[in-house]
């Protein structure tokens, strides 16, 4: 879909794979965190009391139809998984992401060239863009790109350890919160603790302030109001009440649920989501939540706790993250 209008994006990048304005933006690299307890019993998480809500929000059809839902007590990671995170569960088993193997070429046999080689989906800011056409004018099937050259191959992580991990597939997240003896968090946990212990969505319904999202016109002029153009380091703004960092904004993220249209159809998706079929194939879809730093007002309302989109297991994206949950006794 749309590789014709993918040919002739223009793409403006910095070294590590971030958009770029016409004037340079100062960005820090790194957000320091304020320290946990010494005697917190799951360090780098935060404990989410169990509690009953109303999962969905009203804005878009996927949304919909509201419904009560109840969940007991877990804990959560506070940040979204980073690179530094990420590579010490690479170091430790060897692991090699689906993006750095590629698409099955028994499988996916009609692919483009390009697509049949190892690579993911990243976002390119296009100098102009016709309004009413596919979001593949600014989304691009790179091959090289994967969670270690998130732009492509000329980028790496060289001073972004504690940027989000990105372009990391449901399997991919799966096999790290195994190894750190986890889970992903369903898509009621993560709305949950997104909440923070509020029932309603109605309450977050404007662009926040304290999150990584878009300032200006998607997907041509963004003015970093926020301090970033890009993804942001994890932690750079305030927690919610739970002591919870970046659930909205920043990367989406993944959850364990299969997405099924009970909310509603999404049709061809937001603005900011990857269109479908430009994945390898047609793989199953997750539920991933929280919006992305590409959310705006005049395009994409998604930077809501009660927002949610169908993302393909098996393509990885560079807005694309996650975080665990462990379930355990609360302090």
């Amino acid at each position: 879909m749309g590789l014709t209008l993918l040919a002739g994006a223009w793409m403006w990048w910095g070294a590590q794979g971030q958009p770029v304005a016409k004037r340079p933006v100062p960005e820090a690299t790194y957000c320091a965190l304020p320290a946990q307890a010494a005697q917190s019993p799951h360090p780098g998480m935060v404990w989410v009391p169990g509690g009953s809500f109303e999962l969905g929000d009203t804005v878009y059809p996927e949304e919909l139809p509201l419904r009560k839902v109840s969940v007991s007590g877990f804990w959560m990671d506070r940040t979204e998984v980073t690179n530094a995170e990420f590579a010490e569960f690479v170091k430790a088993t060897n692991y090699i992401t689906e993006a750095e193997r590629g698409p099955d070429p028994k499988l996916y046999a009609g692919l483009p060239p390009d697509m049949r080689k190892p690579g993911a989906v990243v976002f390119v800011m296009p100098r102009e863009v016709n309004t009413q056409g596919s979001p593949a004018q600014w989304w691009r099937y790179v091959p090289g790109a994967s969670w270690r050259h998130p732009g492509g191959p000329a980028t790496s992580l060289d001073g972004h350890e504690s940027f989000p991990v990105v372009a990391v597939t449901f399997a991919d997240a799966k096999a790290y919160a195994k190894w750190k003896g986890r889970a992903l968090p369903s898509e009621a946990q993560w709305e949950w603790a997104a909440r923070a212990g509020q029932t309603q969505a109605a309450k977050d319904h404007d662009q926040p302030r304290d999150a990584n999202t878009w300032q200006g016109i998607f997907p041509v002029v963004n003015s970093a109001e926020d301090g970033f153009l890009g993804l942001a380091p994890v932690g750079c703004y305030a927690p919610n009440a739970l002591g919870l960092f970046d659930m909205i904004g920043n990367a989406w993220e993944l959850t364990s649920d299969a997405y099924k249209p009970g909310h509603g159809d999404s049709g061809d998706g937001p603005p900011d989501q990857v269109p479908r079929g430009m994945g390898p194939g047609t793989a199953a879809q997750r539920v991933i939540k929280g919006g992305s730093y590409l959310c705006s007002p005049d395009y994409c309302m998604r930077y809501r706790s009660g927002a949610r989109q169908p993302q393909d297991d098996d393509l990885g994206a560079s807005h694309l993250g996650f975080r665990t949950v462990l379930l355990a006794p609360g302090p």
